[in-house]
């Protein structure tokens, strides 16, 4: 298995205290605060406690059953979790219209305008991933605060802050003896984009559905790289570009919400059919010409490295009939060879092509060449698995039932694993060790990290201190995780 950074050589298992959806609003400010430090008393336990490296369930795990050169990190996205959406010449996002305009589609109605106020506490935020013994830090940048329209003016604000948080990651250390030695502090790991158009550019053409977005999206990229690439070495591009383009314009449940009026978001605009094929059509583009322009003006300088962070959920036949074996392909084709084929071979896997037909773009001899290969390595965000069965074609087109494969939690009325308090999030963790090995087998071994993995929990305000930090879950989550992780690495 082949968890590799080409820089770095190292595996990577990134956690977060919003895992999942993740509260965002400003009752999870504390609550996050006391799952890091949770985190901090299970890490201590693991140096002290014997050590078992076996596969088994009952395995006592420790630094040293990984490589020596593994990285654990701890991973946030700017709207989750910065707050200050009016300060510092900050424009909109989508993120902020959509919660506004629609809170109903928040389950507590919350938003983003405090979050866990990580715009003014990062420095008391870093020193708790310091406490905990991590190695790196994962967050994204808010091109609202570098580009309050989105193109034009840059917010010098908005660069000040982020070389504050660079700086304060890259001081906070030494790492574990264990893991990368090379310099103090926490490893940045930087997102360019993670679902918060810039409102202005929404309102001008669209967004992510027009071609307008791949030139204005490279010149963003431009400055983080000219800005930060000095300090750093790994960048994404984006985050689960199949989750914006689904959540976002196939049900709706995600900003900006479009969808056809049909489906389950009840949106007043969109066409659940088209446009979440268009999206990710111009975020493929976009990812491609961010790339091109890093490796030809700035990586042989920086010497860092750049990829695209995808999230499947591992599809595992209901069934073991040729029909169900085949719904199950198609539906990782759906989810990740959506965009994993095109940055591989230039083209979209042949599922899409014959089932979506001439709704799903097509890409030019040019443009096919400029995406092959273009990724260093792939981030895969991890969380749950499901059963997959095959399902009649539908009378309504839509992405969400294109692949002709419908998930399911049971088989048989047994779940395929405990369930998270979350709709369909099944704790499977034999889900990460398939994908990965599956990633590794169809793909040419490319570099992978794993940049997200974590369960959700449900706000309980009226739990004392003590109650909530007796977090067996995400114990029980991380440990099973884990042991399938090192599985792999085998």
């Amino acid at each position: 298995m082949h968890l590799a950074s080409p820089q770095t050589h190292a595996s990577l298992l990134l956690v977060s205290p919003s895992d999942g959806d993740g509260a965002i609003g400003r009752r999870a400010m504390d609550g996050a605060r006391k799952w890091l430090r949770r985190l901090v008393w299970m890490l201590a336990a693991l140096g002290t406690a014997a050590v078992n490296c076996s596969s088994g369930s009952d395995a006592l795990l420790h630094r040293s059953c990984f490589p020596e050169d593994f990285i654990f990190g701890s991973a946030t996205s700017a709207y989750q979790v910065e707050g200050a959406v009016r300060e510092d010449g900050r424009g909109p996002s989508i993120w902020d219209v959509f919660t506004h305009r629609q809170p109903g589609k928040i389950d507590d109605r919350s938003n983003g305008d405090v979050a866990v106020d990580f715009y003014h506490r990062y420095k008391e935020d870093l020193r708790l991933v310091k406490e905990m013994g991590l190695d790196a830090f994962r967050f994204s940048i808010a091109w609202s605060r570098i580009f309050p329209n989105g193109k034009g003016e840059i917010n010098r604000k908005g660069i000040r802050y982020y070389n504050n948080l660079i700086d304060e990651i890259l001081s906070n250390g030494p790492r574990s003896p264990a893991c990368c030695s090379r310099t103090p502090g926490l490893l940045p790991f930087v997102t360019i984009f993670h679902w918060d158009t810039p409102q202005s550019l929404e309102d001008e053409y669209g967004g992510f559905l027009s071609p307008s977005i791949v030139d204005d999206f490279r010149d963003f990229a431009e400055v983080c790289f000219r800005e930060f690439g000095d300090r750093v070495k790994h960048w994404a591009t984006f985050n689960e570009p199949d989750t914006f383009s689904t959540r976002g314009y196939a049900t709706g449940g995600f900003a900006p919400g479009r969808c056809s009026p049909w489906e389950e978001g009840k949106c007043s605009f969109g066409d659940s059919g088209s446009e979440p094929y268009i999206v990710g059509h111009h975020i493929l583009l976009a990812h491609a010409a961010a790339v091109k322009l890093y490796r030809e003006k700035y990586q042989d300088s920086q010497q860092g490295g750049i990829g695209i962070t995808l999230t499947p959920v591992w599809a595992v036949p209901l069934t073991h009939s040729e029909s169900d074996v085949e719904a199950a392909s198609r539906a990782l084709d759906f989810m990740f060879g959506w965009f994993m084929d095109p940055l591989a071979h230039g083209e979209y896997p042949m599922s899409m092509r014959s089932l979506v037909g001439d709704r799903l773009p097509e890409f030019t001899n040019e443009q096919a060449e400029v995406l092959r290969r273009s990724f260093d390595f792939v981030g895969i965000n991890y969380y749950t698995g499901s059963y997959v069965q095959a399902a009649p074609p539908s009378d309504r087109l839509s992405y969400t039932t294109d692949s002709r494969a419908a998930f399911a939690g049971e088989r048989n009325g047994i779940p395929l694993g405990p369930l998270a308090p979350m709709k369909d999030f099944y704790i499977y963790p034999e889900g990460l060790r398939e994908l990965l090995l599956y990633i590794k087998n169809k793909y040419n071994d490319p570099a992978i990290f794993v940049t997200e993995n974590g369960v959700c929990q449900i706000n309980n305000s009226s739990l004392t201190l003590e109650e909530a930090l007796a977090d067996d879950l995400r114990v029980y989550y991380y440990h099973g995780h884990l042991v399938q992780l090192l599985e792999a690495i085998r």
